[in-house]
């Protein structure tokens, strides 16, 4: 069960070179046919339509009565707000899924009153792929709500991978619209630091966005289109898009790992995109990792194979071997797909929103620019698979990632809002601190995405201008991260002890009382040793088990249900917390770093 992933028998998979076909081992042929028979039904025909999401299905939309035309109108309305502001409609098919077609003028016609249909909401229609059906052409259309006072989709996508895979460079060619010049040139846009110039390795967390207009354009380059070397600003991007990418770009080598745990816990990403170096030969590094880390998550994930210019067919076959053999062991199971064409993509999209098997893998260059006209296409029908409906009724609930202080505005906090709405003026709760105790602040102004906007809602990030109530300063060190920003009536309470229940991914010996990892919650990540374990008197690898932890050095505000990644040197393992002991205080505090030695059965 090396690096989180279990271990099974290598599969020997090869996919020839520019072709859709695929050659499979002896002893997989069997499950192999299965799944590539299953997926071949799923792009020809379609499966048969859901009653909720955002896929629609009509055999046509030919002259429709008022009356019908006002329930189509509130048809489209339900599956742009299951789709969050999008929805794809598929003219010419069945309920069942059965591609007809239509006549060209019968086609036309149905185009036409969908895009009366999109009107009348306030947004557009736009043909995004034609297929053959049995009596003429099917057509997939993009229905999206144009944006009105910067309001737009957010997706979050952890970019992931072994160090030199290509990960900045695959960001600054996507967000700046040129071209790498096979020295890395176009990563230089992406780092925060000089050191990381200078090495051409990322070690802090950045991120960047990419930003879609109503009818699918890239708004990040000028006027000149994606080649244009005039991009414009994230104030330019965001007011005028309806859909929002924000990459969060991670670092790739051993040494930050605790950097990327928390890019995928406290950024809170929605994706994880894997890179793979084509020229390696395998999955190697800290890929195997990351992927273990995403998956055990829940987070949904696609692959980009990357650098395939500098890779001769031999080796890229034993990569693409090597990715097709990790995702298909047990315990993964999933079924990893080379997208092709558009058809593929939106074939893979729905399997891919809803944490279906499907993951797509792309093979792209950002030297020649392969594939990554595909790439963006898949972007842009990138649906959002979380449901922040039920959290906008909540009160205002913030976790703070990050604290800065800027000249002539004062203490800055970063984060993303998971409750409610954070509006400018609005005074909130800030904590808790060393002692367990919450101050009053009030939120001075507000941004999201380098914009000022006057409220924030839940499932965006944001960065706010703080200040203390009834005279008392807020200075930089009085943030720390992990430390939220409340509603009075959620009256919160920090905690020393938590309960969770944990499945131990990869450890070389055993678990005891005593045991001290690193715990990573939401934007929280603090020591805390194991205080007691449930039904069991030590832990092993694959183990699950309730477990009670007692943090070591301050105490956190936590929610139940929310996922935790716990690790120390090789030891990593996952859960989800189950209950809270805010009463519970602790007698002593350990700080001896030789606990783990003595606690972990070595």
């Amino acid at each position: 069960a090396a690096d989180g992933i279990p271990s099974a028998a290598p599969a020997e998979v090869a996919l020839t070179g520019a072709g859709p076909s695929q050659r499979f081992s002896e002893s997989d042929m069997a499950h192999d046919v299965h799944d590539m028979a299953e997926l071949a039904k799923m792009m020809s025909d379609l499966p048969p339509e859901d009653d909720s999401g955002f896929h629609e299905y009509k055999r046509q939309l030919i002259d429709p009565s008022p009356e019908r035309f006002q329930e189509l109108i509130s048809q489209l309305k339900y599956r742009i707000t299951e789709g969050q502001g999008e929805a794809l409609y598929e003219i010419g098919v069945e309920d069942d899924g059965r591609v007809r077609g239509l006549p060209v003028s019968e086609l036309a016609a149905s185009l036409a009153t969908l895009s009366r249909m999109a009107a009348e909401l306030g947004a557009v229609a736009v043909t995004v792929l034609e297929r053959p059906g049995s009596q003429g052409q099917a057509i997939t259309v993009l229905v999206r709500m144009v944006p009105q006072d910067s309001q737009h989709v957010e997706i979050r996508i952890a970019t992931v991978g072994n160090v030199d895979s290509g990960k900045s460079t695959l960001l600054g060619v996507l967000t700046r619209g040129q071209l790498d010049n096979g020295r890395g040139a176009a990563r230089t846009a992406v780092f925060r630091h000089k050191h990381e110039a200078e090495s051409g390795r990322t070690s802090s967390i950045s991120q960047q966005v990419l930003g879609f207009s109503p009818v699918g354009e890239v708004l990040n380059y000028g006027g000149g289109g994606k080649d244009d070397v005039h991009h414009r600003t994230w104030g330019e991007i965001v007011s005028k898009a309806s859909k929002v990418l924000a990459f969060i770009d991670l670092a790739g080598h051993e040494r930050y790992l605790k950097t990327t745990l928390f890019g995928l816990t406290g950024h809170l990403p929605d994706y994880t995109l894997v890179a793979v170096d084509s020229n390696r030969g395998g999955v190697v590094g800290m890929t195997r990792e990351h992927l273990g880390i995403a998956l055990a998550l829940n987070l949904p994930v696609f692959i980009v194979i990357n650098k395939i210019d500098l890779c001769s067919p031999h080796i890229l076959e034993k990569t693409l071997a090597s990715v097709f053999s990790l995702l298909k062991r047990p315990g993964v199971r999933k079924l990893p797909v080379v997208m092709r064409s558009c058809e593929d993509v939106l074939g893979c999209l729905q399997s891919l929103a809803g944490r279906g098997v499907v993951v797509p893998i792309f093979l792209v260059s950002c030297v020649t620019g392969a594939s990554l006209d595909l790439f963006r296409f898949f972007l842009n029908h990138l649906p959002v698979h979380a449901d922040w409906a039920e959290a906008l009724l909540q009160p205002a609930r913030m976790h703070i990632d990050d604290s800065y202080t800027v000249t002539g505005v004062g203490t800055v906090v970063t984060g993303t809002v998971m409750g409610g709405c954070v509006a400018a003026g609005q005074t909130l709760l800030l904590g808790p601190d060393q002692a367990g105790h919450w101050r009053e602040v009030q939120v001075r102004s507000l941004r999201n995405k380098r914009v000022g906007v006057k409220t924030v809602a839940a499932g965006q990030t944001a960065a706010a201008a703080l200040r203390g109530k009834q005279g008392q300063a807020l200075k930089k060190r009085d943030v720390v991260k992990g430390m939220a920003l409340l509603d009075k009536s959620l009256n919160p309470s920090a905690t020393w002890f938590f309960s969770a229940d944990v499945v131990v991914l990869v450890h070389p010996t055993t678990l005891r009382v005593g045991y001290t990892p690193v715990v990573h919650a939401l934007t929280v990540r603090q020591a805390a040793r194991i205080h007691a374990i449930s039904q069991y008197d030590v832990l092993r690898t694959g183990d699950r088990a309730r477990v009670t932890f007692q943090f070591l050095y301050r105490p956190e505000f936590l929610v139940i249900g929310s996922r935790i990644v716990f690790r120390e040197g090789r030891t990593k393992g996952i859960g989800t917390i189950v209950e809270l002991q805010p009463l519970l205080k602790p007698q002593d505090r350990l700080r001896d770093v030789g606990v783990n030695k003595t606690a972990s059965g070595r």
